[in-house]
């Protein structure tokens, strides 16, 4: 998912053209970013030293018309600090790692199929 490959790039301007123009992304914690601009800053806020691997699985996508399109995906997310000096087996992963998940609504626009709106939750969370 680009999505995902675009936030853990640290690539927020790439993140947020995913979204329609006026697209809604509700994050885990409830805060609700709408348009371009906001998802882009809030992406382009993250701490400096923060390093995310997201892997993206049992996502189904259903066509609901000629313009759009409901979806779900599964997303377990671990985190580590760029800090710490990688060995043979990469960085040690640091603080929670958390299994969640993104229910989306896309739209077909004169750009190709864009995020009208995803909301991330958590579902289960492993305490560091």
């Amino acid at each position: 998912m680009r999505f995902v490959l675009c936030n853990d790039r640290r690539d927020p301007q790439g993140l947020a053209a995913l979204f329609a123009d006026n697209g809604v992304l509700v994050r885990p914690n409830g805060e609700t970013l709408v348009g371009r601009a906001a998802i882009a800053a809030a992406y382009a806020a993250r701490p400096a030293d923060r390093l995310t691997k997201h892997l993206v699985g049992n996502v189904l996508i259903d066509v609901t018309s000629a313009t759009s399109a409901i979806g779900s995906s599964a997303v377990l997310l671990w985190s580590a600090s760029a800090q710490d000096t990688p060995g043979p087996f990469g960085r040690p992963a640091q603080g929670r790692q958390v299994m969640g998940e993104f229910e989306d609504t896309f739209v077909r626009t004169v750009h190709g199929w864009r995020i009208a709106r995803r909301e991330a939750r958590f579902t289960f969370v492993r305490e560091a």
